[in-house]
């Protein structure tokens, strides 16, 4: 080793002051799984259990050896900021510490560090866990959440999941032995953690328009869902009421004391009210707050969230009078008030709702929702509109709306009402390929309306014929072959042979084509 011990710590102090904080923020000592991995680290430091066998400068590599049950190799690659430790455990393990801490001595106070960190237990989250009620359970999270989250600094926005991941398995140590209480422990746990760490971003100014905090909030919100689903099937105690009561409230600050992000605000709102908070009185109650809420008085939003409660209780007179003033920029909120509704089979409501926001389906899709997300969403509203009966002219402004990008939605409506010429009108009006059209339905109306498919044919095979290639004028016989199928159950054998000798003689002087032609036995 060119280096001695002291010396790579000090050339690598930044590194090694970064792990440690790292620990700290990693492992709690209120956590008994971790003040016990704490523990047997130091152990190894005091014992010299830690040998640093080499280090190659030009790698800026060092590898270590720590004496243990079964002896592990550690390797430091200083250069990409990465440990690595051959022992099975993930994450975080002793010899990893161990190795950090003794190299950590050379620049500071182990022991100093070690009685540091242990002040910072504060309670036990074991007895917090055997309280059982939403204060002891706030507590154990709180507790957890304020070691992780320190000071005011902002976060790195990659960094987010990952915090969220390891409070999450820290409180899940403590989950209850009863399985209709693990369910409703989880979801706690769940809401808080992300309530707590959307609350410190904010207040710190991280940034969370970005696809990092999407992502760590889309799998809070999974796995959200599946533990709501998980306690909807089950039967509800009355010792869980209070647990229920807060739950409440916090999903309420999500709504009104949050910033950012409206749209999964809202989606995290209408899944608690859809599915856990069924109450009558629940809702009333939520209601009135909402009305009463001093920070929602000219806040658009506050109109959606009345009208999930007017929805809720039936009370469609409000909810009319409330959809009689719409902002497109809010139209995502609205379609998620029009599947809540859908959800709760509501119809009258799902009707109130699709129909008011119609006429802004125009600009709300064309200037307000970014091009590569049109196609997909037209799809989503179309199968809600399926959910309603439209007029003539209703159907006309939705179709219209959806523009190119509901091609497919306006080809199924067609079929569905056996207007097979216009639908074979607007696939000429707008063509694609033979791929898509059999998406739109092309084998329905190939069954019930052949006649109307020879002109798309036409229209395609000489597409490939216009390519000029050999391989195009294979493709060109195939469609050909299509269309002779057509034609023959639509009656027009004689159309098919003047047609075909037709083509044959506009394109004699194409040799490749004719011999793809005769290969074809097109003729009747």
């Amino acid at each position: 080793m060119s280096l001695s011990v002291s010396e790579i710590a000090r050339e690598h102090s930044a590194f090694i002051y970064e792990q440690v904080d790292q620990i700290e923020r990693t492992l709690h000592p209120s956590v008994t799984e971790d003040e016990e991995l704490v523990r047997r680290a130091l152990f190894a430091v005091r014992n010299k259990s830690v040998l640093f066998q080499r280090y190659i400068p030009t790698q800026k590599r060092l590898y270590i050896f720590v004496q243990d049950v079964s002896p592990p190799d550690v390797t430091i690659d200083f250069n990409h900021k990465l440990i690595v430790c051959s022992c099975p455990q993930d994450g975080m393990c002793r010899h990893k510490v161990s190795v950090i801490l003794s190299l950590y001595q050379y620049l500071d106070s182990v022991q100093d560090w070690a009685a540091n960190w242990r002040e910072k237990k504060n309670v036990s989250l074991h007895v917090l866990a055997g309280e059982r009620s939403p204060e002891s359970w706030q507590t154990m999270v709180d507790e957890v959440m304020s070691h992780i989250l320190r000071g005011e600094a902002r976060l790195d926005s990659y960094l987010i999941s990952t915090m969220a991941d390891n409070a999450l398995s820290k409180l899940k140590k403590h989950l209850p032995f009863e399985r209709e209480w693990q369910p409703l422990y989880n979801i706690f746990m769940e809401l808080s953690v992300l309530n707590i760490i959307w609350e410190y971003l904010t207040k710190t100014g991280s940034r969370m328009e970005n696809d990092y905090f999407e992502y760590f909030f889309d799998r809070r919100y999974d796995s959200l869902q599946n533990h709501i689903q998980e306690i909807t099937a089950r039967s509800r105690l009355f010792a869980m009421d209070p647990f229920y009561d807060v739950l409440q409230k916090m999903v309420r600050e999500f709504i009104t004391q949050r910033e950012g992000h409206i749209n999964r605000r809202m989606n995290l709102y209408l899944l608690f009210w859809d599915t856990m908070f069924i109450e009558r009185r629940r809702a009333i109650e939520e209601l009135e707050l909402i009305e009463n809420a001093t920070a929602l008085e000219n806040d658009v939003t506050a109109k959606v969230i009345k009208n999930m409660f007017f929805i809720i209780l039936k009370n469609y007179d409000e909810l009319k009078a409330n959809l009689a003033t719409i902002y497109e920029e809010q139209l995502l909120l609205y379609f998620g008030l029009a599947k809540f509704s859908v959800s709760k089979n509501d119809s009258l409501a799902t009707e109130l709702i699709l129909k008011a926001i119609l006429p802004y389906l125009n600009k709300f899709l064309n200037h307000y929702l970014q091009p590569g997300f049109r196609q997909s969403y037209v799809k989503k509203v179309s199968k809600l509109y399926e959910n309603i009966a439209l007029t003539e002219y209703e159907e006309q402004s939705l179709y219209s709306a959806f523009g190119v990008y509901g091609i497919q939605p306006f080809s199924m409506y067609l079929l569905k009402n056996k207007r097979y010429e216009e639908w074979a009108a607007l696939h000429q009006l707008h063509p694609s390929s033979i791929s898509y059209l059999e998406s739109c339905g092309l084998r329905e109306v190939i069954d019930e309306a052949p006649h109307a498919t020879l002109p798309l044919y036409h229209f395609y095979a000489m597409e490939e014929v216009n390519q000029k290639s050999r391989l195009n004028y294979k493709q060109a016989v195939r469609i050909w072959k299509m269309m002779k199928s057509a034609a023959k159950k639509s009656g027009k054998v004689n159309f098919w042979s003047d047609y075909i000798q037709t083509v044959k003689e506009q394109n004699k002087r194409l040799r490749a084509l004719q011999e793809e032609l005769e290969k074809g036995n097109l003729l009747l």
